[in-house]
């Protein structure tokens, strides 16, 4: 649904007041953005005879960052389709001891899904960070900005996942399952931010 909307629709709906689409949303739409520069600046090297030697380096670079784009326009619906999950589960009745246990039960997994919607978007801008590096290095220096921009906004986007992963953690009830996803997601936002870091000093290198 989000992911076919006008972007100006799209935004119009960030901005009210509307339960969904939220943050969650807005970072995979970042980072598919990010992923959508890397394929610009391969679609940009790719058959011009002076970047000949670094074709199949971003053919694949290309071939990868439209996988991921596809990915994280996906996530824009399957985020705020677990919102409304979580919102449906706090609206279960309550009145007997059974009820009160299934609604809790409920709540509990439909946070652990809220909570792995946007880690899998970490992971995914992981990804695009990575892609981007190989842009930066061996794409068309005339695009290398560009480049960089796909690592600031896969970083951005990562950043602004995590932290939806954080608030829907902080509610589940189960230290075994929360804790070491959130060591992984700060493993994987360090490792992004050495890879941003790596892209911004190429592309200022190149550009002088």
């Amino acid at each position: 649904m989000y992911g076919e909307t006008p972007l100006a629709q799209f935004l119009d709906l960030l901005a009210s007041s509307a339960p969904e689409p939220g943050g969650g949303a807005a970072a995979a739409l970042v980072g598919a953005t990010g992923a959508a520069l890397v394929s610009m600046v391969a679609n940009l090297t790719i058959g011009r005879e002076k970047f000949a030697a670094a074709a199949a380096d971003m053919e694949r670079a290309r071939a990868r960052a439209d996988a991921l784009r596809a990915s994280l326009v996906a996530a824009i619906d399957q985020d705020a389709q677990a919102f409304r999950e979580v919102m449906a589960s706090y609206r279960l009745p309550r009145a007997a001891d059974e009820q009160k246990a299934a609604r809790q039960r409920a709540i509990q997994a439909a946070l652990r899904e809220a909570a792995q919607v946007p880690a899998a978007v970490v992971r995914l801008c992981e990804e695009v960070a990575a892609w981007s590096l190989v842009a930066a290095e061996h794409g068309n220096p005339q695009v290398v900005s560009d480049a960089a921009v796909a690592a600031l906004l896969a970083d951005a986007a990562a950043q602004s996942a995590a932290l939806n992963v954080r608030i829907n953690l902080a509610s589940v009830g189960d230290p075994p399952f929360a804790e070491p996803l959130w060591a992984e997601m700060q493993r994987l936002l360090a490792g992004i931010r050495v890879v941003r870091d790596d892209v911004l000093r190429i592309a200022y290198g190149k550009i002088g």
